[in-house]
């Protein structure tokens, strides 16, 4: 039995193909594909068949990817004594949005552009340069291990300013919104 063939736009737009890319796969034109995501017409059982089995082997393909596949292993550490000057300083130098805080080895935190930002906003430039990140860092961020799929990597990060990866209960990597947009290629 086959899904609901209403759910074929929501499948290929998760996937993130076109649907110029789906036809060519599945050996039927653009514009049915076009016809049957918009509910102007019905796909016979083996069109469907098709469509389905090419969706459900990009999935596969997509989710055997693992979050070691897309982190970046040289993490950039700051310590809670640093200042904010320290990391705006650093995230200039590297063009990097996000760093994270380490105290010894243990991760306390996280600064990052929009954090700075908001300090600025609420204590003033003055301050700024003298602020400690210990006082003005963003919570914890995810920690997913090195192994986790890459499709639970996305929604992580809307919600967050990185991922921290680890690998034997060791932070061995660290995953930003522009490594999630690697796994689109």
């Amino acid at each position: 039995m086959l899904p609901n063939v209403e759910s074929i736009k929501q499948m290929r737009q998760k996937l993130g193909i076109t649907q110029k890319k789906l036809a060519g796969m599945t050996g039927v034109s653009t514009s049915m594909i076009n016809q049957i995501e918009s509910g102007r017409s019905q796909p016979s059982y083996e069109t469907a068949k098709k469509i389905f089995e090419n969706l459900s082997n990009l999935e596969s393909r997509s989710s055997s990817h693992k979050a070691g596949d897309f982190c970046s292993k040289d993490i950039v550490k700051l310590k809670p004594s640093n200042t904010l000057h320290d990391a705006i300083k650093k995230m200039h130098e590297l063009s990097i949005s996000q760093i994270p805080v380490f105290d010894g080895k243990e991760i306390v935190g996280v600064v990052s552009e929009d954090g700075i930002v908001k300090h600025l906003a609420d204590v003033g430039e003055a301050e700024l340069k003298n602020a400690k990140l210990a006082d003005t860092m963003d919570p914890v961020p995810p920690i997913v291990d090195f192994e986790t799929p890459a499709n639970v990597l996305v929604p992580l990060i809307r919600y967050s300013k990185c991922i921290l990866v680890t690998k034997k209960s060791k932070i061995v990597g660290i995953i930003t919104a522009s490594d999630t947009l690697k796994m689109m290629e």
